[in-house]
């Protein structure tokens, strides 16, 4: 059962966000670019796009 604070909050926009917490405790990225992403996949990703559009 998922907990409020704990697991996700709810924010300005009445959407669910997970916490850090939350993604930690999956134990893997989902590659969605998510708000609390420990794995700062959507800054890797931009990185990416960075190093492709320089060779170019």
């Amino acid at each position: 059962m998922l907990k409020v604070g704990e697991d996700y909050i709810i924010n300005e926009q009445g959407l669910m966000v997970f916490t850090r917490q939350y993604h930690l405790n999956r134990g893997y990225c989902c590659k969605n670019q998510c708000l609390n992403c420990p794995w700062d996949y959507k800054k890797k990703l931009k990185e990416g796009y960075q190093n492709d559009n320089q060779s170019k």
